[in-house]
C-alpha cells in the first residue's frame, strides 16, 4: 500500500523557535503525507519561495527539547546519503530554475549532511514510489513531508519529527478572534471538510458549534468567502498558503491558536531510514537538534513560510 501524505491542500493534508519554542506536538493527520500543505496549495511558491519582510515576528516551530541534548553518535561509518524526496510538492519538494532539487525538505537534508560532514546527494520520485525505493536500497533516507503512522513504521524507521501540521480556525478578517474555546463558538456556524479528523475533532470538543461539512478545500474556502460559515476549520500549514495567496481576495486571517492534538491529527512528519538502521537514525536525530539549536532550522522556515500555520 503506497504511503499517504499528510500534506496537500487540495488532496488535503500538507515555526515559533523565537515565539512559541515550547510547541513540541504539532500534528499531522494519521496516514496522510503530512499534513502539511499539498503539492498544489492555492498560491504556494511553485519555484521560488517567498522571502519578504514579515508584518509580525514569525512564529518557528520548536520540536526539540534543550533540556534532552542528543549525545553525538559515532558517525566514522557514514560516508554518504543519498535521500529521496518528491518530484512535485511545493514549497516542500520541487525542480529549481537551475533543473536541480529544490524546497524546505532539500534545504534542510542538505544542512543535516553539512553538520554531519558528509556527502549528501538528493533524488526525486513518485511519492508513491518512495518506500519501495528505500526497501531496494536505491536510497538511504526519506524526506518528503512523509506523515509518520503506524501502518509506515511496519515498513521502515523514522527519526524524530522535524515538522507537524497542527489545526486552526480561519475567519474573515472583521471577525478574527485572539482565542478560541469551545464556549467562544456556540451557535457559530463553522465549516470543516466532511468525514475528516478535523471534523472528528469539532464534534468531539466543540459540541455546541453549528456544523457545515464541505466536500473539498475550494467549496470550504469559498463558503468562509461568502459568509455561508463564520469559520473554517482545517491543516493550518495550506490555509496559510491560501490566506497568503491570491486565492482568498485578502479576505481571511487565523482566528486563535493552533490545536495539536496527536490522537486527531497524527504523530507528525518524519524522515525514513530503512528499518533498523539506528546508525543513520540516530545520526540524522542528533544532526536535526542541531540544525535548531544553531538557528538554521528557523532560517530555513522563515525563507520558506511567510504567514506561519502557528
Amino acid at each position: 500500500m503506497a504511503p499517504s501524505r499528510q500534506a496537500k491542500s487540495s488532496k488535503s493534508v500538507r515555526g515559533l523557535l523565537a515565539a512559541v519554542a515550547g510547541i513540541c506536538l504539532l500534528a499531522g493527520l494519521p496516514g496522510a503525507r503530512a499534513q502539511a500543505p499539498a503539492k498544489q496549495p492555492p498560491a504556494a511558491p511553485q519555484a521560488t519561495p517567498q522571502t519578504g519582510p514579515q508584518a509580525a515576528p514569525q512564529a518557528v516551530p520548536g520540536f526539540w527539547d534543550p533540556r534532552r541534548r542528543p549525545e553525538r553518535p559515532d558517525l566514522s561509518r557514514l560516508t554518504v546519503i543519498r535521500f529521496l524526496t518528491e518530484t512535485d510538492y511545493p514549497p516542500f519538494n520541487y525542480t529549481g530554475a537551475d533543473g536541480n532539487p529544490a524546497g524546505f525538505n532539500v534545504d534542510l537534508a542538505r544542512s543535516l549532511c553539512e553538520e554531519i560532514k558528509v556527502t549528501c546527494t538528493v533524488q526525486m520520485r513518485r511519492f508513491e514510489t518512495l518506500v519501495d525505493a528505500l526497501s531496494s536500497n536505491r536510497g538511504d533516507a526519506i524526506i518528503a513531508s512523509m506523515a509518520v503512522s503506524p501502518q509506515l513504521r511496519a515498513r521502515v524507521d523514522f527519526t524524530d519529527p522535524y515538522y507537524r501540521v497542527p489545526a486552526r480556525f480561519v475567519s474573515r478578517k472583521d471577525a478574527v478572534m485572539p482565542e478560541i474555546r469551545p464556549e467562544y463558538l456556540e451557535g457559530k456556524k463553522v465549516g470543516v471538510i466532511g468525514g475528516s479528523a478535523h471534523e472528528a475533532y469539532l464534534k468531539a470538543m466543540f459540541t455546541d458549534a453549528e456544523l457545515h461539512p464541505y466536500p473539498n478545500d475550494d467549496a470550504l474556502r469559498t463558503g468562509l468567502r461568502k459568509g455561508e460559515v463564520d469559520f473554517i476549520f482545517g491543516d493550518a500549514i495550506s490555509l496559510a498558503f491560501w490566506i497568503n495567496g491570491t486565492d482568498s481576495g485578502d479576505c481571511c486571517a487565523f482566528s486563535g491558536g493552533p490545536f495539536v492534538e496527536s490522537r486527531f491529527f497524527g504523530e507528525g512528519i518524519g524522515i525514513a531510514v530503512r528499518k533498523g538502521n539506528d546508525v543513520l537514525r540516530q545520526a540524522l536525530n542528533w544532526a536535526l537538534f542541531r540544525v535548531w539549536e544553531k538557528g538554521r532550522y528557523t532560517d530555513l522556515w522563515l525563507r520558506y513560510f511567510s504567514v506561519s500555520p502557528f
